[in-house]
């Protein structure tokens, strides 16, 4: 039977080579810098206000940025003349009046709604439950490979959606973007969008396994991956599309969502055709891995 045109597993050695340099950069740069917690997971102020007509968002951020507040996230909250604004800033009583004078510089037509601190405590709780969710997800995505595949497929698919979130956490960690809830929503969309390419990948190479008896491993391999590449390229296109649009034109309150679930995207796809087909080579998967133990049955005795 003829091979795949494109030899993507002749280049498993260098790609395997390029991901772990992308995984130990990621893992270093995660435990000598860090990641740059939004808000939602340090704490800080949030100050709501609202005004008559609908204002420009970029325009209020300019104005705190102007007046040294710093680390400002500000987003419409339910109807588009209700603002909140979070910052990084030390709450006191009088900080969301001295907001509320620096906006009405610029409008009179504003009122403060509340001010409040959110707690570090609050933070604490939500990176461990983010980290926990994230760890579930890759638990519960092993079972139902192991149990659907079988469980050299398990460990290619969650090994390479670990990849996939240890590269993007990486890639926020090396640029210093801020990681807030919005992120920690793309990883787990990346999580799903990732392994639904995966599982696609896996299921033709599965089926090609009982189909393509005297072709070896990894030609089988390259075939699967060719056979899916047109379904791959058309979904990760058309999601990148999407997700440009929202990158540029979203605004700030979904930029790093938008740039988290870029990354993921192209991550996901390359590890797909690459990652989990390599590691699946590495395991040595077989034919006869995928070929269910045959049950002993036993003659009964004739008296």
């Amino acid at each position: 039977m003829k091979t795949s045109n494109i030899p993507f597993m002749g280049m498993r050695k260098p790609v395997a080579l390029l991901s772990i340099i992308l995984v130990v950069v990621s893992l270093i740069s995660l435990a000598v810098k860090g990641l740059e917690f939004g808000l939602d997971f340090t704490g800080g102020t949030l100050i709501e206000v609202g005004y008559q007509v609908a204002p420009e968002l970029d325009q209020i951020r300019s104005l705190l940025a102007e007046n040294q507040y710093n680390d400002v996230v500000v987003q419409t909250f339910g109807a588009n003349t209700d603002i909140v604004v979070r910052m990084a800033n030390v709450y006191t009583p009088t900080l969301g009046d001295e907001v509320l004078a620096v906006l009405r510089s610029d409008t009179a037509s504003v009122e403060l709604l509340r001010s409040e601190f959110v707690g570090a405590q609050v933070g604490e709780e939500l990176r461990e439950q983010g980290g926990l969710g994230m760890l579930l997800a890759l638990a519960i995505v092993m079972l139902y490979v192991a149990v659907r595949f079988q469980f050299k497929f398990s460990v290619a698919s969650v090994a390479a959606l670990a990849h996939d979130v240890i590269i993007t956490l990486g890639i926020f960690s090396i640029l210093g973007f801020e990681f807030d809830l919005t992120v920690l929503a793309a990883l787990l969309a990346v999580i799903g969008y990732s392994l639904n390419d995966t599982i696609v990948v896996c299921d033709r190479i599965r089926e090609n396994f009982r189909i393509m008896r005297e072709v070896e491993p990894v030609d089988l391999i390259n075939e699967s991956i060719n056979q899916t590449l047109g379904r791959t390229l058309i979904t990760s296109l058309t999601t990148i599309f999407v997700l440009l649009v929202l990158f540029f034109f979203g605004g700030e309150a979904i930029h790093n969502f938008a740039f988290a679930l870029l990354i993921g995207v192209v991550i996901g796809t390359y590890s797909s055709v690459f990652v989990a087909a390599n590691l699946l080579l590495a395991q040595k998967i077989e034919r006869e891995d995928l070929i269910p133990t045959p049950k002993e049955e036993f003659e009964d005795e004739m008296p």
